[in-house]
C-alpha cells in the first residue's frame, strides 16, 4: 500500500514499484507497454509531467546513483495495472497483480465504509439539530407559563373567605 500515491487525483503505482514486485527491470516493463500502446489509454497509464515528477522525488529524498531514470516514469491506475498481466505474462506477474488487485479492493471499501460512516455522523447531527430546535420551544412555552403564574393579581383567590 505504501507504493500507491495519488497523483491527478488517481490512485496509482509508479513503473519502477512494478516492475520490482513483477521481478523485471523498468526499462522491459516499459518496453513491454510501448509495444502494446493501444492497451493502455490514458486513464489506464499515463507519463508523469516534470512537475509531478519533481514534486515525487521530494518524496524519495536524494537520488542515488543509476536509481532513478531519466525519463518520466509511467504511471499505472488500477485498470492498467490490471492490463499489465496481459503484457507481461509469466506466472510472477499474474501473482503480483492478484495480490495488487486485493489491496485496491481493500482500499476502496475502506474509503466506502468511509463514506457510510460520515453518512450516519450526518444524519445524527441533523437529528441533533431538531431535537435542540425542539426543546428550545418547549423552554419558551415553559417561559410563557412561568410568566401567566408569576402574576398573582389576574389570579382569582381561592380558599377560605370570611
Amino acid at each position: 500500500m505504501s507504493k500507491i500515491y495519488y497523483i491527478r487525483g488517481l490512485k496509482v503505482m509508479l513503473d519502477r514499484d512494478l516492475a520490482e514486485l513483477y521481478e523485471v527491470e523498468t526499462k522491459q516493463l516499459k518496453r513491454q507497454v510501448n509495444r502494446n500502446l493501444e492497451r493502455f489509454p490514458q486513464d489506464f497509464m499515463f507519463e508523469l509531467t516534470p512537475l509531478e515528477y519533481n514534486s515525487l522525488r521530494s518524496h524519495f529524498g536524494t537520488l542515488k546513483r543509476g536509481e532513478h531514470s531519466k525519463f518520466l516514469p509511467y504511471v499505472f491506475t488500477e485498470h492498467g495495472i490490471l492490463m499489465l498481466s496481459s503484457v507481461l505474462s509469466s506466472p510472477k506477474a499474474i501473482a503480483v497483480n492478484i495480490k495488487i488487485m486485493r489491496i485496491f479492493s481493500k482500499i476502496r471499501q475502506t474509503l466506502n465504509d468511509t463514506a457510510e460512516l460520515r453518512l450516519a455522523i450526518e444524519e445524527i447531527r441533523h437529528k441533533t439539530t431538531n431535537n435542540t430546535k425542539n426543546i428550545e420551544i418547549v423552554f419558551q412555552y415553559l417561559d410563557e407559563l412561568l410568566d401567566k403564574t408569576e402574576n398573582p393579581k389576574n389570579r382569582e383567590q381561592i380558599g377560605y373567605k370570611l
